[in-house]
């Protein structure tokens, strides 16, 4: 919690009071933010607005409440969606950006240890029925990133953008889905 989502809590809240005016800001989240269970309206709104200092002592980010390691990822990965939405009322007061990205699984040397790791065959059967029919590249993940920072990306603020070759999508409603 204090890397995934405390540091970049800190990080959004620093840059923002020093962002000059057309100023851009990119921050990584996950496609895991996005397989958890739907908060309340109230918990989003605590994990988006609640000050830094006291973000770690929310009831729902305490360990009693926490699952396992995987939910305490998720969770923090979707604190870091939340506070990107929040900080960005505050970056464009600015004149300034900022948006998230979260990739599903990239090919990376921390992806290929998980490939290989417990959960393993979990992947290679979401590569094999997901859309895509394989994991993302650092490549794509960077074209959406240049997207954001562009003038072609002006108008997009406070966003989160998921790019996981359909694996969520497959994940709710498709062959990925626990009812299929």
């Amino acid at each position: 919690m204090k890397v995934d989502l405390y540091r970049t809590t800190v990080l959004l809240e620093e840059v923002g009071k020093v962002i000059a005016p057309g100023g851009v800001g990119v921050t990584i989240s996950s496609q895991s933010g996005h397989w958890m269970k739907q908060l309340t309206p109230e918990e989003d709104e605590q994990l988006a607005c609640t000050p830094t200092e006291e973000l770690l002592k929310l009831t729902l980010l305490q360990p009693e409440n926490i699952r396992d390691t995987l939910h305490a990822y998720q969770l923090a990965k979707r604190c870091n969606e939340k506070r990107v939405m929040a900080e960005s009322v505050k970056w464009g007061e600015k004149g300034a950006r900022v948006n998230s990205i979260s990739p599903g699984i990239i090919v990376t040397p921390l992806a290929i240890d998980e490939f290989n790791g417990s959960r393993g065959d979990f992947y290679k059967n979401m590569f094999a029925k997901c859309p895509a029919g394989r994991p993302g590249t650092a490549d794509e993940v960077a074209n959406v990133a240049e997207l954001l920072m562009s003038d072609k990306g002006a108008f997009i603020t406070g966003a989160d953008f998921l790019i996981d070759g359909r694996a969520t999508a497959s994940y709710f409603y498709g062959c990925l889905s626990q009812k299929h």
